[in-house]
């Protein structure tokens, strides 16, 4: 059985026993970035330079204030169609959040960082470590077990994450140093790895025993705390992790999420059943031919999506809105998981369950006193949650890291249950305290 070739920004898994083999992209070089939100006036503009479709007159621009990594005629962190291989921004009502390519990290938020006052600017960080993210095509698994089944192996074996589930696919996000550790591990547990020079459908044994180099031995020095070696184990270290810090689960009064995508001018579909593109590498300017003057005509995913979703996007954000995520990655159309009260600035640019009284509520956890290369968090709260509540069948949880948060995502009668869950394990209060 032959797939028809395609091109991904990162590695694939896929939770289906065969799937093409690619792994184009996969260079590591994403930063984490978090803004206070008393200071996220002072950001808004650097968020909107990233945010916005890019031109070669910004590369030229970039170039002629010295901006090599911006400049030289192709912006670094795009692809070769204009898209941004991976951006997600979220604001939150903890902090402002941004996952950029690590060029746009120095050169857009780092000169904005320096012009704040010391006291003020070590209050913004950005990570030290470059991160890669892995693109998970999860087609059969419900989003419940997904999120545990995904998460759980990597806790197992000490790796830090960062989740991100969106309106089209789930994202995981590892330290770079860590990928390799990555793979092996996922395909361990039955996951394909997808690599670009492969068209055939492969099992997951013939994968892992035909490496071709890809999955060597990690060069991860061990964690100085051996991983926990069962679930359950993972589960109690990760609370008692949580309670130590002092993290209190909460839900905001009123919020009301609703995920979704920007809406597309083709008619294909995806493997969910929504709108999506499906263009050929002839329209993608990647066969021969192309403007009659030696240059491939490369198409932007802006000419994609309906052109309302930009301004929509930035009137959002220019409001300061109480819960606005939105993921860009190549493969996908843009996805947002919003306030339900900021439909109303996007009209008909959005697809998805927009109508009726159908919404998502966020439990928040406040991660700002754990480090980055914390791990088990994700699938220790995920995995509780779905033993407890038996719902291993249910479509409806969810997960959004941000660089200092997490947000467990569920419907509004889940949600109630998932705290009354949560709070006694984080409660502090001695046993028999009124």
């Amino acid at each position: 059985m032959v797939a028809a070739m395609s091109i991904f920004p990162f590695p694939k898994f896929s939770a289906v026993l065969d799937v093409q083999l690619d792994q184009t992209g996969a260079d590591g070089t994403l930063s984490l970035i978090h803004v206070p939100l008393e200071l996220y006036s002072t950001f808004l503009q650097p968020i909107l330079q990233v945010l916005l479709p890019q031109s070669q007159a910004a590369a030229a621009a970039a170039a002629a204030a010295g901006n090599s990594e911006l400049g030289g005629g192709r912006l670094e962190g795009l692809t070769v169609d204009n898209q941004h291989g991976f951006l997600n921004i979220s604001v939150t009502p903890i902090e402002c959040s941004i996952v950029c390519h690590s060029a746009w990290a120095r050169n857009v938020f780092d000169p904005a960082i320096r012009k704040l006052p010391r006291e003020i600017a070590r209050n913004v960080s950005v990570s030290r470590d470059s991160y890669v993210v892995f693109s998970v095509i999860s087609a059969g698994m419900d989003a419940g077990s997904r999120v545990v089944d995904l998460t759980s192996p990597l806790a197992l074996a000490g790796i830090p994450i960062f989740f991100i589930t969106t309106y089209y696919s789930d994202f995981i996000l590892v330290p770079t140093k860590d990928r390799q550790a990555v793979v092996k591990t996922l395909l361990a547990r039955g996951f394909v790895f997808s690599e670009e020079d492969e068209s055939t459908f492969k099992s997951p044994v013939a994968s892992a025993s035909h490496n071709r180099g890809i999955i060597s031995s990690s060069t991860r020095e061990p964690p100085s705390t051996p991983p926990p070696s069962t679930l359950g184990e993972l589960q109690n270290r990760t609370f008692v992790q949580l309670k130590k810090q002092n993290v209190v689960p909460y839900v905001e009064e009123g919020l009301r999420l609703i995920q979704c995508s920007g809406r597309e001018q083709r008619n294909n579909m995806n493997i969910r059943g929504y709108e999506r593109p499906s263009l050929s590498r002839a329209q993608m300017g990647m066969g021969t031919g192309g403007s009659g003057n030696g240059v491939s005509k490369r198409r932007c995913w802006v000419d994609m999506v309906d052109t309302k979703l930009y301004t929509s996007l930035v009137s959002a954000l220019v409001s300061k809105p109480r819960f606005l995520s939105i993921t860009l990655a190549q493969d996908d159309p843009p996805s947002l998981l919003l306030d339900k009260e900021l439909l109303g600035m996007f009209g008909d640019s959005l697809v998805g369950p927009t109508e009726g009284d159908n919404y998502l509520v966020p439990i928040f956890l406040d991660l700002a006193n754990l480090p980055f290369e914390a791990t088990g968090i994700v699938s220790g709260v995920a995995g509780k949650l779905v033993q407890d509540m038996q719902m291993l069948e249910c479509p409806e949880l969810s997960y959004l890291s941000t660089a200092r948060a997490g947000a467990v995502i569920l419907s509004a009668e889940l949600s109630t249950r998932a705290l009354d869950i949560l709070k006694p394990l984080l409660d502090k209060t001695p046993t028999g305290s009124q």
